[in-house]
């Protein structure tokens, strides 16, 4: 036996309406309120302190052994560069035609405004300039940052002859005297 899908003749009666006439009148519910939202939680910086601890450490890592400490003295010259003239620029005897004082920098701004200077300083055709970074005193993690940075990028640099810790009237070992080549004419 077949199911009859098809209404039977004669009932023309709407589904809808015989739902109406069966329920009876309806009264509309008052809108509900939303439920009060809660303040999302405060953003605790442990990222921020984390990527702090892991820069240092990466940071102790990377100059294991040859960190400098507050006092200490930078000295550096390039094979070709007499001895005698490194003595000279301990002594300050040339005189620093600019100077960059990375002192309230991080380490990311020292690292670029040290390039933009050298850069320019040797762009100008500068022979001595002098770089204020600190003794480190004040460092959070201990270590002098900003000198060990300094000493790290000057000793990278082809464009660097020789450097040397200023003498104390110039700062002492809280900046450094730094030999440019000349720029070569074409």
């Amino acid at each position: 036996m077949g199911k009859n899908r098809e209404p039977p003749p004669g009932n023309d009666v709407d589904d809808a309406a015989l739902f109406r006439d069966a329920i009876g009148p309806v009264r509309e519910l008052p809108p509900v309120p939303e439920p009060p939202r809660k303040a999302p939680p405060r953003a605790v910086p442990r990222m921020a302190a984390r990527d702090h601890e892991e820069a240092v450490g990466e940071f102790r890592r990377a100059m294991a052994g040859d960190t400098l400490e507050a006092g200490d003295a930078l000295c550096y010259r390039r094979d070709e560069v007499p001895g005698r003239v490194l003595q000279r620029l301990r002594k300050g005897q040339y005189a620093a035609q600019d100077e960059l004082d990375l002192h309230c920098s991080d380490t990311a701004q020292a690292e670029a405004l040290l390039r933009a200077f050298l850069a320019g300083a040797r762009g100008a055709g500068l022979g001595c300039v002098r770089i204020v970074h600190g003794k480190g005193l004040h460092s959070d993690s201990g270590v002098p940052v900003l000198k060990n940075l300094v000493d790290r990028m000057l000793r990278q640099r082809g464009d660097v002859l020789a450097f040397a810790s200023a003498p104390a009237a110039q700062g002492g070992a809280g900046a450094v005297l730094v030999l440019l080549k000349r720029p070569q004419l074409r």
